[in-house]
């Protein structure tokens, strides 16, 4: 688990905006395309939701895990994986617990906050259609292409 919270220590942004959710919305679309994946992707800036795209193959199953995993981020502040993992260190499940319940929370990897260095969670980033962890690995890929471009002043594309 301290890899998982290296990378929500590591992938943070300075700022956050519209033209960055459409970059990295297309940067995720395109890793999915470019290697045969049928995923939906979706980026939110708190309830604003600023890019959402299904590749051929999703349905709207993908949209109803989004929601889930979502919530999971939106109440615990970390990502969906980390939270899952976490249950699963101590010996559990997230499902286990009464009072989460899983029609609306999800621990699935896939959903990543955004995170305004120095402010904390803005958003959220998540990918569905993968299994949980490369859902997770797709979008912590991206995260570190476009943050690596912003910081090289080349960006993404």
């Amino acid at each position: 688990m301290p890899e998982l919270q290296e990378q929500e220590e590591r992938l943070q942004f300075d700022r956050f905006d519209h033209d960055d959710a459409w970059e990295l919305g297309t940067l995720l679309v395109g890793l999915g395309r470019q290697r045969g994946h049928a995923v939906t992707v979706d980026i939110r800036l708190g309830d604003h939701q600023l890019f959402h795209y299904a590749l051929p193959g999703t349905s709207p199953d993908n949209d109803d895990w989004i929601e889930r995993k979502i919530r999971v981020v939106r109440r615990f502040g970390h990502s969906s994986y980390l939270v899952g993992q976490s249950y699963r260190d101590r010996g559990t499940t997230f499902e286990a617990q009464p009072h989460l319940d899983p029609a609306r929370y999800a621990a699935h990897g896939g959903c990543f906050p955004i995170i305004l260095r120095g402010t904390g969670p803005i958003g959220t980033i998540t990918v569905s259609g993968l299994p949980q962890l490369d859902d997770h690995r797709l979008v912590v890929e991206a995260l570190e292409l476009f943050l690596d471009g912003k910081r090289s002043g080349k960006g993404t594309a």
